[in-house]
């Protein structure tokens, strides 16, 4: 056993090298001291370095005083409910709602004392998601993927509220919150972020009441229980041998990276840990199914990592089912249907102990009814429209704004708008030379703040578009320019980067804004100068994608875009995997808790307590 024998040798040798035979330190006694002083800076390190990271938390857990008390407006009703209060300081109210990557993100950059800010979430703790697949088998334990919000919000001494956002009145510039059980009260704000996440796609799908999702920390902790009581239920010597390899087929709907790193992580747990706890006739019985609806797993990720996923999978004895769509799940099977290459389908029926659902996402209640109150703005089904500023489209004031799953940044199509942009391109003759392409790109990156970069690089790459060399861009390559534009400007995908990112770019926003504020009263100006003012201060919302990880079971791969990835099957990979996401974290208490959790997990492996 790797563990108990890793220890063993730790103290044969630290027993060996502490007594000699004639008193004096020997070689190997010298290098063991030299290892512990190794050991004894590099936690000085570390220790130097995450104060550095978290002295501001630090800083506010001992400084810092906590909100004031929320209270309801005495004698004051708003559509016959209550109105919430707080104390007048002079600063704008801001309020947030969610927990999530992008509200926390917000949260973590705005500036001390520059607004009133409020968040609302029916969870009282942000979740670092990319560490829920591995809470599910006890790599890391709950509490250290959880960070309490009002850890996060005393730094700027902000209130919470445990509750949910259920309507919201643009006009009078009110969100209702409401607790279930407690009732219901009106919340002013001067502005709203909406960062509430979505739901999973159901896709019309019977019997979603016998899956598992994984989204929140009840998930984890529900599908930990569930995975020890089918593994203890087989040991029953009353269990039928049909019935244990029932129990112990999971299925995985969704070949994403939640779905991929859950396969993973499950296949850890036995490969590792319920081998030395399970007989072998019962690990034989194992099986763990991913079902993809496209024609790979990890489809958003290049084809290289796709491929490599797959032989990864092959090798740990994972079955990957791809072009197939999941029709029915009862209590004990699963059936689905697969798209074969010449156009026939067939129907499969295979018995689950186990479901996960992992699928695409969806707006939630209050989002749908958000975007219900700006029908002549929001036509997307999936998620709320907002402009290149994060802005929800269709508030005039721009006061509002949405950020993470639950929004989509709108882009412009310019194709549609190739003849007025073709005329104002160029100005003597027919077409166009590259000074006034330069000028035509200076110009449109202003009208399309969003595409900027890439109409940057059409000057870049002039002469790839001017395909007949003459130096000049005829209306054919000027459409071939647009249609390139066009196909780089696609929806975000709905990762915790993103939210991060947008959550970072608007509390920035946040701070530049709140100096505005004093010469907007000043002049009190109307809401559309207002809107005008706050674009000219403040730069358009760029993503820069910085790879996206999957961990795939003692091996790891990464996707940096433009056809740069890094795939590896050894420990490296598996740690660096682990590194980055330990230096993403949100708080030093819960970088230090992961370190215990992965020190735990290496010497005495993960904890199988069904509780």
């Amino acid at each position: 056993m790797f563990r108990a024998s890793t220890m063993l040798r730790v103290a044969r040798l630290g027993a060996r090298q502490m007594s000699t035979a004639t008193g004096r330190p020997n070689g190997s006694y010298r290098r063991f001291g030299r290892t512990i002083g190794t050991w004894m800076v590099g936690t000085a390190v570390l220790a130097s370095a995450g104060y550095y990271v978290g002295k501001d938390e630090i800083d506010a857990f001992d400084h810092e005083e906590p909100a004031s008390e929320l209270h309801l407006s005495p004698g004051q009703q708003f559509k016959g409910l209550p109105i919430i209060e707080t104390e007048s300081t002079g600063r704008e109210r801001l309020v947030v709602l969610g927990s999530g990557w992008g509200a926390v993100a917000v949260l973590k950059t705005l500036d001390r004392d520059k607004y009133d800010v409020i968040v609302v979430s029916p969870d009282n703790y942000f979740i670092f998601t990319p560490l829920l697949p591995s809470a599910t088998v006890g790599t890391v334990e709950f509490r250290s993927v959880l960070e309490g919000i009002r850890r996060i919000t005393k730094r700027i001494r902000g209130a919470y509220v445990e509750a949910s956002a259920v309507d919201v009145d643009f006009e009078a510039k009110c969100v209702l919150i409401e607790k279930p059980g407690e009732g219901r009260a009106w919340l002013p704000y001067d502005r709203l972020v909406v960062g509430v996440g979505a739901q999973s796609i159901t896709r019309g799908t019977s019997g979603l009441e016998f899956c598992h999702k994984l989204k929140t920390i009840l998930d984890a902790r529900s599908i930990r229980q569930h995975i020890m009581a089918n593994f203890e239920k087989v040991m029953l010597p009353t269990t039928p041998d049909d019935e244990k390899r029932r129990l112990l087929t999971f299925v995985v709907c969704g070949g994403g990276p939640t779905g991929c790193e859950f396969a993973a992580e499950l296949h850890d747990l036995l490969a590792e840990d319920l081998k030395h706890y399970f007989p072998q006739s019962v690990r034989d019985m194992v099986r763990v199914v991913i079902v993809q609806s496209r024609d790979h797993v990890l489809n958003m990720m290049d084809s290289v990592i796709s491929e490599f996923a797959e032989r990864q999978f092959a090798r740990s004895n994972i079955t990957v089912v791809t072009n197939s769509r999941v029709q029915a799940i009862t209590e004990t099977s699963l059936r689905f249907s697969t798209k074969h290459e010449d156009g026939t389908v067939t129907e499969h029926e295979i018995p689950q102990g186990f479901v996960l659902w992992s699928t695409g996402v969806s707006l939630t209640p209050f989002t749908q009814l958000l975007c219900q109150k700006l029908p002549d703005y929001q036509k997307n089904k999936h998620a709320i429209t907002v402009d290149a500023y994060l802005r929800v489209k269709g508030i005039r004031d721009g006061s509002v704004y949405a950020l993470g799953d639950c929004a989509t940044v709108e882009y412009p199509h310019l194709l549609e708008h190739i003849n007025e942009l073709f005329e104002s391109a160029h100005h003597e003759g027919a077409e166009i030379t590259r000074t006034e392409l330069e000028m035509f790109v200076k110009n449109a990156a202003l009208e399309f703040p969003c595409a900027a970069g890439h109409l940057q690089s059409l000057v870049d790459n002039f002469g790839h578009f001017d395909t007949n060399h003459n130096g000049t861009i005829d209306r054919s390559e000027f459409r071939s320019m647009l249609e390139y534009v066009d196909a780089k400007l696609t929806a975000l995908p709905a990762l915790a980067q993103v939210a991060n990112q947008e959550g970072i770019y608007l509390g920035h926003v946040f701070n530049k804004l709140a100096s505005l504020q004093v010469e907007h009263k000043s002049k009190d100006m109307s809401a559309d100068r207002k809107r005008r003012s706050e674009e000219i201060s403040v730069a358009p919302f760029t993503y820069h994608h910085h790879g996206t990880l999957a961990y795939l079971g003692r091996a790891a791969a990464a996707d940096f875009g433009q056809g740069q990835t890094y795939k590896g099957s050894n420990l490296a990979a598996k740690y660096m995997w682990r590194s980055v996401y330990w230096s993403q974290q949100v708080s030093l208490r819960t970088r230090f808790l992961l370190m215990m959790d992965w020190i735990k997990e290496l010497f005495f492996g993960r904890d199988l307590s069904k509780f």
